[in-house]
């Protein structure tokens, strides 16, 4: 008793969360070495794969195989997790390690289904026969019966916690822990970096439209060069309004807003439309009314 409870016991079932974990990092392996696979042929002429693109895929497929469940009964994700396939076939509850047929029956209906499934309708569309018809139905309707019962051992491995695939259903395989499982540790550090950034950039998306960055900085800089530390030379710009307050050029179509400062019209306009609040930049008055000068101002006092 004492044996076959010890025997029991070597034996860990493993937790459904990480049974889903390893099959979606086996497929993230998948589409990592088809990207680096056909990043090499990014030179060619485009669509050199397209035609052989389900058995290369195939090929890379087998490839896996037979590093990961041929040769130590686990794939790449399972490795990852300390998970392992065990012969849920043997009587004994110790474990054992997956037979040849049972590895063999894995690589055709993995890699042979998902290639059969990928190249049947290349295989009968230009097929106009009545033979090749009923084929291509009954591929059809097959393949629509192996989802639906994918999906029913989906929701059986949801309620039991075993075979969270078809085929490891069929062959009899079972995921197992390899070592015996510590208690499981998550690091919450990551995701609290994480939350932190998305909120803070949240809060930055909602305050940035508040924010009137042109009049702030016109503020600043009415503030690093207000109007009594203006030199006496753009004073006298400023009064002979030979200078434009907001671009510093000669004032086209010079208008003022109630301040002894000119402003071109388009310049003065355009920060009107974009602030109705707008201030002068040099001396900080507000808005009053918006005046063309009065006096002609001559181009030739431009080079005096």
């Amino acid at each position: 008793m004492a044996s076959s409870i010890g025997n029991e016991k070597s034996v860990n079932p493993v937790l459904r969360i990480s049974q889903l974990d390893a099959l979606e990092l086996n497929k993230a392996l998948e589409q990592l070495v088809w990207s680096q696979f056909t990043s090499c042929f990014h030179g060619f002429k485009p669509g050199v794969l397209a035609h052989f693109e389900p058995e290369v895929k195939a090929f890379l497929c087998l490839i896996l195989w037979k590093f990961t469940i041929y040769s130590k009964n686990a794939t790449v994700g399972q490795a990852i997790l300390n998970i392992q396939y065990k012969n849920n076939l043997s009587q004994t509850e110790k474990y054992q390690p997956l037979s040849k047929h049972q590895k063999l029956w894995y690589l055709i209906f993995t890699v042979g289904g998902r290639w059969l499934e990928e190249r049947c309708y290349d295989l009968f569309s230009n097929r106009q026969q009545q033979s090749f018809c009923k084929i291509k139905s009954y591929i059809s309707f097959g393949s629509g019966l192996l989802k639906l019962c994918g999906l029913l051992n989906f929701l059986i491995f949801l309620q039991k916690g075993t075979f969270a695939t078809l085929t490891e259903r069929i062959l009899g395989i079972r995921s197992v822990f390899c070592k015996p499982q510590s208690v499981r540790q998550v690091g919450f550090e990551y995701m609290n970096r994480e939350l932190l950034w998305h909120g803070f950039a949240e809060f930055l998306i909602y305050l940035l439209p508040l924010i009137n960055v042109q009049k702030l900085k016109l503020k600043i800089s009415s503030w690093c060069s207000p109007i009594a530390g203006l030199s006496s030379s753009e004073n006298t710009l400023a009064a002979h309004c030979r200078e434009c307050s907001l671009c510093g050029e000669w004032p086209t179509m010079p208008h003022t807003i109630g301040c002894p400062h000119v402003f071109c019209y388009y310049c003065i306009k355009s920060n009107l439309l974009f602030d109705m609040y707008f201030t002068c930049p040099k001396c900080g008055s507000e808005v009053h009314s918006l005046q063309p000068l009065r006096y002609k101002i001559e181009m030739t006092e431009l080079h005096v």
